[in-house]
């Protein structure tokens, strides 16, 4: 799997570096336990070490790898990391969408459905990419909606490992078929009619029951 070209648009050649080297630690193409080197990233990239630095730092941050003095030690992603990872994210979208529920979200609304429509066509075209993308967009709209500053801050720390993560799972979800798909999509349907509710409980219980299930399938769609 390689990682999308055009989700690299506009970022530094080190977060270039982090983003294909987190790919392919969490799709266990680099196994935990090994050890990789400034020098031979560098001339993999054909860079020098400082964006190599810059993106070990990074990974290094997400808990991906651990910097040693004989270079850095591949980490990885278990299965447990990932539920604790969807557990930020149930935090902090839960209060993202419970934030928003006192007040007319019409026009978040309208983009939220238009997303899941943009779901529904890459399902029909067999296009993962273009799906992963659209799922991440409808969750990170939300949370930048609810405007929240902190909120944001900690979103933004694990943006990267969720958009990846939902690349890896959603093309092993897609070997399941057009319909198992076409079912992920239309879950997400719940989520706006919680936001059309104005209800915080109602909310709650929509964004709890979505990762509930969301948990239950981690384990077939990772590595």
């Amino acid at each position: 799997m390689q990682y999308p070209t055009a989700w690299l648009q506009g970022v530094s050649l080190g977060e270039s570096i982090a983003c294909k080297l987190r790919l392919q630690i969490i799709n266990e193409e680099l196994k935990s336990g090994e050890v990789l080197s400034e020098n031979r990233i560098a001339e993999e990239f054909g860079t020098s070490r400082s964006p190599v630095r810059e993106a070990l730092k990074e990974l290094a941050a997400e808990g991906l790898i651990r910097l040693e003095r004989m270079g850095a030690v591949i980490v990885g992603l278990n299965l447990e990391n990932v539920k604790e990872l969807y557990d930020v994210r149930y935090l902090i979208e839960s209060f993202a969408q419970q934030r928003l529920a006192g007040t007319p979200q019409d026009t978040l609304i309208l983009q939220l459905e238009q997303t899941i429509d943009r779901m529904k066509l890459a399902v029909k075209y067999n296009d993962y990419v273009e799906f992963a993308f659209q799922d991440f967009s409808f969750h990170e709209a939300i949370v930048v909606k609810a405007n929240h500053t902190r909120i944001l801050h900690l979103w933004n720390s694990i943006r990267q490992i969720v958009m990846t993560v939902i690349l890896v799972t959603t093309e092993k979800s897609f070997a399941e078929g057009e319909q198992r798909m076409n079912w992920i999509a239309d879950k997400h349907r719940s989520i706006v009619e919680g936001l059309r509710s104005h209800d915080a409980e109602s909310i709650r219980k929509v964004v709890q029951a979505y990762f509930a299930d969301s948990m239950l399938t981690l384990g077939h769609t990772l590595p």
